[in-house]
């Protein structure tokens, strides 16, 4: 059996930090974040509040899910709680759900490797619904990275440099530590 290499450990930084930018720009659209009913709205305030108490966290999340199904907020929410607690499976998990909703929303079609630069403003910052497909994108391909699957990870990665070639969303340093691992794999099949 070959050991799968992962990429870096996620570093909490706390809900409010640097991370929470896209989050709260999505929050304050009406175009992702209107809509949310107040009891979920409570459920996941509860949830951020009690992140220390996982169980009790994740039961907050399930039931402004059970409220607020398929919600950007909610998703965003059940993310940042798998990939901080080290979940990771189920943060990729997430982070598909987003990519589809984010596909949806830009009528993208059904698979992420057929979008083309010209179906949505992806240069455009301002374009809330391209970029949260693109940060979607950019969830999925650090996440499939983390959890061995390379190759997917660097299709996502490679794909989110295509839209996005000025980088604005940091593919690149992706593809770079993939470039270095598989550099230095091939360097100790060497020895």
């Amino acid at each position: 059996m070959t050991e799968r290499k992962t990429i870096g450990e996620p570093v909490f930084e706390g809900f409010g930090g640097e991370s929470d930018a896209l989050e709260r720009t999505i929050l304050a659209s009406p175009l992702l974040g209107g809509g949310l009913p107040a009891e979920a709205q409570a459920h996941l305030d509860r949830a951020a509040q009690r992140y220390h108490l996982t169980d009790v966290a994740e039961t907050h999340l399930h039931e402004a899910a059970a409220l607020a199904p398929d919600h950007a907020a909610v998703l965003i929410a059940f993310y940042r709680f798998y990939f901080y607690k080290g979940r990771l499976a189920q943060a990729l998990q997430i982070a598909q759900a987003c990519l589809e909703k984010a596909m949806r929303l830009n009528v993208l079609g059904e698979d992420w490797r057929k979008v083309r630069p010209g179906e949505a403003e992806f240069g455009e910052w301002h374009a809330l619904l391209p970029r949260f497909f693109l940060f979607s994108l950019k969830g999925y391909a650090y996440l499939s990275l983390r959890l061995g699957k390379l190759a997917e990870g660097r299709q996502a990665a490679e794909k989110l440099l295509e839209l996005d070639p000025r980088d604005r969303i940091g593919a690149q340093v992706l593809i770079d530590v993939l470039d270095r691992l598989e550099k230095a794999e091939e360097g100790g099949a060497d020895e």
